[in-house]
């Protein structure tokens, strides 16, 4: 499943060369605010630096490219024979590698396509393939057992209307639609990939009372307009199609039926009706060879310039003359995921987990996504299996798994989780997710308590191309980019942050892969990282085509970076499974939520700016006189007057906090400098407060609507699906003009905040002792 943090960035190569050749060897390693490695005294951090380069000597990526080869050699979607298959080699190779492993099989609903047809019955005939050819050149691409392409979890059905064109099918491109006096009532949508999660565009559709969905990948985002297409470049050829889920995972991700508990064998299933993840209407995901004859065969207005793809033709929005007859019907059973569990016990601090996990589930054959984060964690699995049996011991207990499920809604961790979840929250120190991996820079999202660790760790690697660690060539981005003229203010603001901190920041997370359950439910400290920017794998993403030979040429020539992604999180789970204190640093936290706070001032200003200017236009007439007398375009809604939100609480939360992470760094900065020197009760009490730090952050009600996520500081948005939210809660009653929400939430938020603090100020109460 695709993640908001992987973008497909465009990266000046040229520039980067240039800035890290100043540079070639690595630079000393970031240090805590007691100079040395975070959590570790300075002759641990020796012996730990020597049982890394030990680690990495164990990698070998011609080992890896043999595992991606194996596991993406059949079709290994939930429910398929090669994915059961792949699930139990894993479990022999834990095994072989001196892992306790097992598999825990949870019985999920997954809805497969039994039939499924899109027709063009006017004003000329055309019957869509849904199918996607073999590739020339690539032996995968013609192998048997792939299911057609398909949107799980919308709702069957066989329907008939006049074809609209929506745009990406956003809430701008609806209000946009009435403004032309074009409606989708009783009608079919067409919209394209991109702009926001899929799972949205068929829900707002249905919002606006459309009674089918159609997705197509234009050529504009992904495919010959962005580059040449597969085989002679990496881009979306014509046939191709981006297969997804469409749950209304902004509720809950899993089994639709088992919200909030595990589907154990023989668990309780909600009738389909009460499943509230399930959509309304039948979506069918297209490719731009069959969605090219029906966009030409529509009429009415011109589509805004925004709105225009990259087909040879005018783009119109409708409603018809194009009709349309769609058809789904599917398999509503239950069907197994086999999760993959191995543990390798600790020594001293056991019943404190260190968690590590990706999935091996994909759509097709699933080379980029997922297994080209499974074969990394694999790589790391043996190399640490091996210093295991070496004689190494780990002082927490390492925990990794293999998901199964993930692509139709985090399926197999999310079960796993809820299953486990009074465990995990009494266990579980930090989760380590990593999802697709790439060429590229290093990017990582998460908790922000854990920034410095993954600093840390990023400068203590060196990146295979520049021979600079990779944090150096995560910098060099940086610093290139946010001076282009159309750099975004996120891009400079994080190029500015780093230069003031010496950290690269960290980004949060909303949700669309595997952390979201430890993360936004559970409240376990996260982090989710890869490497990306320079392979072009967004236009076979989620096709047939997204297989070994893809991946081979275009992903990681060389598998490097496959290497370079074992490294990192092989080195994120050695130090936090081996660290004295765990290696957290709260002031990190307390001045990222400081500009989150400020964000919400920002957005409230804005608003009331926004609705002073639409007022003035409004009463003015202005928008009667810019009126097309060809397509009248209807005014806008009055938007509502904003009021003084009270903020006071959670500015005062978040000044009180600021203090107290403060003053532990200062406790620590003391303890560290005369070598940790803590007394074994006082550590275990020390690393037990540390190691529910984030569950703090969750409040017991969950966010309004959606009581699954209780994250208070990052979750995915109700409508951006896989991008987050910060301080959700009041983000998004900002978002919807609901000012008393905002008000309530942002004292919710503010309590929140406080409990955090007190939990961090018995912890500066524990050092001080």
């Amino acid at each position: 499943m695709k993640r908001a943090k992987l973008h497909r960035m465009t990266v000046v190569l040229a520039c980067l060369s240039l800035t890290c050749a100043a540079g070639a060897a690595a630079p000393p390693a970031q240090t805590s605010p007691s100079g040395g490695m975070l959590g570790f005294t300075a002759s641990r951090a020796a012996q730990q630096r020597q049982l890394e380069q030990r680690f990495d000597a164990l990698l070998n990526a011609d080992e890896i490219r043999g595992w991606l080869k194996q596991m993406s050699s059949e079709p290994n979607h939930v429910g398929s024979p090669h994915d059961k298959a792949n699930a139990e080699w894993m479990l022999a190779q834990f095994k072989s590698w001196g892992w306790d492993a097992h598999i825990e099989q949870f019985d999920v609903l997954y809805p497969t396509p039994i039939h499924e047809s899109v027709e063009l019955l006017a004003p000329t005939p055309f019957k869509a393939t849904l199918h996607e050819p073999p590739i020339k050149g690539d032996a995968s691409s013609s192998l048997p057992g792939a299911l057609p392409p398909y949107n799980v979890y919308g709702a069957d059905g066989d329907v008939t209307g006049e074809l609209v064109y929506v745009n990406y099918g956003m809430p701008d491109d609806y209000k946009e639609l009435a403004r032309l006096g074009v409606s989708v009532k009783g009608k079919i949508v067409i919209v394209r990939y991109g702009a926001g999660w899929r799972g949205l565009k068929p829900e707002l559709a249905w919002e606006h009372g459309a009674i089918g969905c159609l997705i197509y990948s234009d050529p504009r985002d992904d495919g010959y307009f962005t580059g040449d297409p597969y085989p002679v470049g990496p881009t979306r050829p014509p046939e191709g199609v981006q297969r997804g889920s469409v749950a209304k995972m902004q509720l809950y991700p899993g089994d639709p039926t088992t919200p909030g508990y595990g589907s154990v064998p023989g668990a309780k299933h909600l009738p389909l009706e009460d499943a509230k993840t399930l959509l309304k209407i039948p979506v069918l995901p297209i490719s731009y060879a069959d969605a090219t004859p029906m966009l030409q065969a529509m009429g009415g207005p011109d589509a805004p310039e925004s709105w225009r793809g990259a087909l040879p033709f005018t783009y119109h929005v409708g409603a018809g003359p194009a009709k349309v007859h769609m058809v789904v019907k599917s398999d509503w059973s239950l069907k197994p995921v086999y999760d993959v569990i191995a543990k390798l016990p600790g020594s001293s601090d056991a019943d404190q987990w260190v968690l590590r996990g990706n999935h091996h589930d994909g759509w097709v054959f699933g080379a980029f996504d997922p297994l080209a984060g499974m074969v990394s964690e694999l790589a790391e699995a043996k190399a640490l299996g091996t210093l295991y049996q070496q004689g190494w011991r780990p002082k927490r207990t390492i925990v990794y798994a293999s998901w199964d499920g993930e692509e139709p809604g985090l399926l197999g961790s999310t079960e796993w989780a809820e299953t486990h979840a009074k465990e995990l929250q009494q266990k579980a120190v930090m989760y380590l997710n990593s999802d697709t991996n790439g060429r590229g820079m290093l990017f990582a999202g998460g908790s922000h308590s854990l920034q410095h660790l993954v600093n840390q760790v990023a400068a203590g690697v060196t990146d295979p191309e520049t021979q600079a660690s990779v944090q150096q060539r995560q910098r060099a981005f940086l610093d290139v980019n946010a001076a282009g003229k159309t750099a975004s203010p996120m891009l400079k603001e994080s190029a500015k942050l780093a230069g003031e901190s010496g950290d690269i920041p960290i980004a949060p997370l909303g949700s669309g892969s595997d952390y979201s359950a430890f993360l936004e439910h559970l409240g376990i400290a996260t982090l989710d990282i890869g490497f990306g920017g320079e392979s072009n794998q967004g236009g076979v993403y989620h096709s047939r085509y997204d297989d070994f030979d893809h991946f081979d040429r275009f992903g990681d020539p060389g598998f490097k970076y496959e290497v370079a992604l074992a490294q990192v999180a092989g080195h994120i789970v050695m130090r936090t499974a081996d660290a004295e204190v765990l290696p957290m640093r709260f002031g990190d936290f307390s001045s990222t939520l400081d500009r989150y706070v400020g964000q919400l001032h920002k957005q409230a200003d804005n608003a009331r700016k926004e609705a002073v200017a639409q007022h003035k236009l409004l009463d003015a007439g202005a928008y009667k006189l810019a009126a097309d007398p060809l397509h009248p375009v209807a005014p806008p809604e009055r938007l509502s007057d904003v009021p003084k939100i009270d903020f006071a609480p959670l500015d005062s939360a978040a000044k009180k906090l600021k203090k107290s992470a403060q003053a532990y760094e200062k406790a620590y900065s003391a303890r560290a400098e005369k070598g940790l020197d803590i007394p074994a009760v006082q550590l275990a009490q020390v690393n037990q407060l540390m190691g529910s730090m984030e569950q703090r952050l969750l409040d017991a009600q969950g966010l309004p609507g959606r009581p699954w996520f209780k994250n208070m500081i990052q979750a995915p948005g109700e409508l951006t699906g896989y991008a987050p939210k910060t301080i959700p809660a009041v983000h998004e009653a900002l978002d919807a003009r609901d000012w008393n929400r905002a008000d309530k939430y942002a004292a919710v938020t503010a309590n929140v905040l406080d409990t955090y603090r007190a939990q961090l100020d018995k912890l500066t109460a524990l050092l001080k002792q």
